[in-house]
């Protein structure tokens, strides 16, 4: 990895918006690829972040600082790679079940699966299961579903009992997470992982997405 890249990785993980535009303009400047940028940078900077924040070091605040730095990067470099031909690692469906409004979880893994390279559909709050069907277009190789409160975990259950009724869930793989949601809970519902934390489920849907590509 060059010093530039590194620059770039660190800017990441400072969150420094400022720092990390005028980063990866030099990069382009210099000849740099875009995806080199993207992978090497980047997504390597929200790695060292998602391990940082597994292991206690780094919080929400840090989290929120660094995935506002990575999109005002990807806003410079988006356009390159789609005129490059470069395409997102997978496509993910995510929301927060039916009657729980709460987001923060979700925004979280939000934030780390767009910085692996995912385009994230995010349906919000309080989605029910029929919303989560109509958005897994063929395109979409993962879904995502957070709960916080245990009462609407019967709604997570419905939802992946919907998309394996529904057919998709051959062609798709579903992830669970949020404070009442266990592994017992994700085999129960017939889930095909879950993660205790946003960094967690960043690494899970890689591992699922590079299993069945």
């Amino acid at each position: 990895m060059t010093i530039l890249l590194e620059q770039i990785s660190e800017a990441i993980q400072k969150g420094d918006q400022n720092q990390i535009k005028a980063l990866v303009l030099e990069a382009l400047e210099q000849g740099q690829a875009p995806a080199i940028i993207l992978n090497q940078g980047l997504i390597a900077g929200m790695d060292v972040v998602g391990a940082k924040f597994q292991a206690g070091e780094f919080f929400i605040p840090h989290m929120l600082i660094a995935a506002r730095a990575m999109h005002a990067a990807l806003e410079i470099i988006k356009p390159r790679l789609i005129a490059g031909g470069i395409k997102p690692v997978g496509k993910a469906v995510i929301g927060t079940v039916k009657n729980d409004h709460h987001d923060i979880g979700k925004n979280l893994v939000a934030i780390m699966l767009k910085g692996k390279g995912f385009e994230v559909v995010d349906l919000g709050i309080d989605v029910p299961a029929e919303k989560i069907i109509a958005a897994v277009t063929p395109d979409v190789q993962l879904v995502g579903l957070s709960a916080l409160l245990s009462t609407t975990l019967p709604f997570m259950a419905d939802t992946v009992a919907a998309l394996k009724a529904a057919g998709m869930h051959d062609n798709v793989k579903v992830i669970v997470g949020g404070g009442p949601v266990t592994q017992a809970f994700a085999d129960q519902v017939g889930a095909d992982g879950y993660a205790q934390d946003a960094a967690g489920a960043a690494e899970l849907a890689m591992r699922l997405i590079s299993a069945h590509p």
